[in-house]
């Protein structure tokens, strides 16, 4: 069969799609680009924000009117908080959610693992998923209950297949990898850092994100002593920088108690850039919250910002409070982007005259264009690609951006 994948939202939902794709092509199907060619059309979906639901709707609408003979199976968040409203609406869909998804496809279970990740020069391996923290705006909670973990023996032996590949990033990903426990050894995150790192291999591993209350001590100690092995970055999701908001979204830290956290990973894990996600119009954020807020994110000095425009989620508890005004909401967000363009310009000119340790990715308007360690994108004047982890030394600043030529 000819089979198209569309994947929407997080990191976790792509490397699923990667499993899913690689199943196929191990039973002999073909991978297409063309959805209106395709015998099975695969649409991974995503929750997290309105949007997300309209867009996976959107592209389900066209497949059925451009493509109806085609089979269509839909997964993913979406798909499992309102699977009765796609069936009644769209009755021929296959809607199958992750714990039955291999199965009903393939007639096996898989351990959604990947040899590589198509497209990309980095690889992204799910460790973990699942969360019970009931954030009160979250839908992730109703649509990934279940807290699973994959064993540490598969995880390191998909690691040693992806350098043995040629990928020298690893981005470890998971709902909530902080809540990382192997199912056979109980060995945490920590433990399991501590034995990726001891591989053979010129490679280093990312954090996709993280959240600040899971980090140990003990992880602390094992990411500090890593060396280029472990990415001088971090994601840290912050949702608001107002102590009183953070009660209400029923986060698990004040803003006080997240900014020491952060400064003490600091003095141990040296020139890291830590980026984070901010949430812009929660229904209690009051104009001053706001500020605060604002204030707060300066005063953290992230490197960037994830902006979200706050967007009732049906069933969470956010939903039933009284909502901010759309205008109110956008213009918060609108703020919050324009302090991002700020904050990763300041990040970007403190790297001037450094050199940094970069993977290519691809060529835009005659630069490669590349990531470095620290998450900085970088533009090198160059017409060739070198394979894996190279130096270039930054010359020049342009706002977020930075330019540099490789370094012997």
């Amino acid at each position: 069969m000819k089979i198209f994948i569309k994947t929407y939202g997080c990191r976790v939902n792509q490397v699923e799609s990667e499993a899913v794709l690689e199943e196929f092509l191990a039973q002999g199907h073909e991978i297409t680009q063309d959805f209106k060619n395709a015998n099975l059309c695969f649409i991974n979906t995503c929750s997290v924000t309105a949007n997300a639901d309209k867009e996976a709707e959107k592209f389900i609408r066209t497949l059925l009117k451009q493509n109806p003979s085609a089979q269509i199976v839909v997964s993913g968040c979406f798909a499992r908080v309102k699977k009765d409203y796609l069936l009644q609406k769209y009755p021929t869909l296959k809607i199958y959610f992750k714990e039955d998804l291999s199965k009903a496809l393939f007639n096996k279970e898989i351990d959604w693992s990947v040899k590589e990740h198509s497209g990309h020069s980095r690889a992204f391996i799910k460790i973990q998923d699942g969360c019970d923290c009931f954030c009160s705006y979250c839908i992730v909670p109703y649509t990934r209950p279940i807290k699973t973990s994959k064993p540490k023996d598969i995880v390191l032996s998909e690691i040693k297949k992806l350098i043995a590949n040629n990928y020298s990033e690893i981005v470890l990903t998971g709902i909530n990898i902080g809540n990382y426990s192997c199912p056979k050894t109980k060995a945490n995150l920590a433990d399991l850092c501590s034995e990726i790192f001891a591989l053979e291999g010129s490679f280093r591993v990312r954090f996709s994100s993280i959240e600040i209350n899971t980090i140990s001590d003990d992880l602390i100690d094992v990411l500090s002593k890593a060396g280029q092995k472990f990415c001088s970055y971090l994601h840290l999701p912050l949702q608001s920088g107002s102590s009183k908001v953070l009660k209400d979204m029923r986060r698990h830290y004040t803003a006080e108690e997240f900014f020491e956290r952060l400064n003490y990973i600091r003095t141990k894990i040296k020139n890291l850039f830590v980026y984070t996600d901010i949430i812009a119009g929660f229904p209690t954020e009051t104009e001053q919250d706001f500020k605060e807020s604002a204030e707060f994110l300066k005063k953290a000095k992230f490197a960037g910002l994830h902006v979200f425009s706050y967007s009732a989620r049906e069933g969470t508890p956010a939903a039933k409070m009284p909502q901010l005004a759309p205008q109110t909401i956008k213009e918060r967000s609108l703020i919050l982007h324009k302090l991002d363009k700020e904050l990763r310009a300041n990040a970007a000119a403190s790297l001037k005259g450094q050199i940094l340790q970069v993977i290519g990715e691809d060529f835009q308007d005659s630069y490669l264009r590349a990531t470095a360690s620290n998450f900085q994108r970088v533009l090198i004047k160059t017409d060739k690609k070198p394979q894996g982890l190279f130096n270039v030394l930054v010359e020049e600043v342009k706002g977020e951006e930075v330019f540099g030529p490789i370094a012997e």
